[in-house]
């Protein structure tokens, strides 16, 4: 199966892949004001994970900050996990070339990580979400617990929704636009409109009321069919997830994962993305299905 690599990025992504938007974005998210001058360096990963990407967001602040921001529509509670895994990823890309074993002290930028959530369901203002949560306590054992794990990471969750977190959003115009145009197209779904008629009717209030109009004058094809791709494949994982959810139903499984991965094949997505949605060992056979 071809992959789709035209709109491989999500509109979150490519809306905020500009150093000076994210300067903005993170200053709101911080409550700080970065100067024009202070450089950054994005360094998001890229992989066949999710759509081309494994994170959402990765940048360096003038050397000093490296912060990751994950954008999502449901919360995932692996998210400090996830995490753990792109930023070590991210740590590798940044000391590639120096000796690990050296004597000398390798210094590293101080990692933030941020959850942006707009999605249907409610959800706080903000939240936070911690790797020790996940741990398995070891009482079981006849070990007492020994206080503060030796590992944590902790993740920020702010709601993006337009009504939420106004004084975070109001300090970053782009995130404010994204805001709108996320709860335009929410909006027209719930008055009973198809999603393509929605993402449309969203990008034509955002023009009339000046909101992102560069950005959707110059991309509107590419946004069209970035939003179709990742929430049909965000339809199709939520699909999977309450299918793998009925256990001891066996009978019928393997043919209901079948139809999702034909789905998947039909959206553009990879034999990899595919595998890694359903489970599937996608032979050629499978595939021309």
């Amino acid at each position: 199966m071809g992959a789709n690599t035209k709109y491989k990025d999500s509109v979150f992504s490519f809306l905020f892949s500009d150093p000076d938007v994210l300067r903005e974005l993170y200053s709101a998210l911080g409550g700080v004001t970065l100067s024009s001058d202070v450089p950054v360096t994005i360094n998001t990963l890229q992989d066949v994970l999710f759509m081309g990407r494994v994170n959402d967001i990765s940048f360096e602040i003038g050397g000093k900050l490296v912060v990751l921001i994950e954008h999502q529509a449901t919360i995932n509670p692996n998210m400090a996990l996830r995490l753990l895994i792109y930023i070590a990823r991210v740590y590798e890309k940044i000391i590639e070339g120096k000796k690990i074993y050296s004597t000398r002290t390798i210094r590293l930028p101080r990692p933030e990580f941020y959850v942006l959530y707009n999605g249907a369901s409610d959800y706080p203002d903000e939240s936070i979400l911690k790797l020790s949560e996940v741990f398995e306590e070891v009482g079981s054992l006849g070990l007492l617990e020994k206080g503060s794990p030796a590992l944590e990471l902790v993740v920020k969750v702010i709601n993006i929704n337009q009504g939420r977190n106004e004084g975070i959003v109001k300090r970053c115009e782009t995130l404010a636009g994204y805001s709108v145009f996320v709860g335009k197209v929410q909006e027209n779904e719930k008055e009973g409109l198809n999603r393509e008629e929605a993402i449309k009717r969203a990008v034509k209030y955002c023009l009339e009321h000046d909101i992102l109009r560069k950005f959707l004058e110059d991309n509107s094809t590419e946004v069209m069919n970035m939003l179709l791709t990742e929430w049909n494949w965000d339809d199709a994982k939520q699909v999977w997830l309450e299918e793998g959810r009925e256990e001891g139903r066996e009978e019928g499984r393997e043919e209901a994962l079948l139809e999702t991965a034909r789905k998947l094949h039909g959206m553009g997505l990879s034999s990899e993305q595919i595998r890694v949605a359903t489970g599937l060992s996608l032979g050629k056979d499978s595939e021309s299905k």
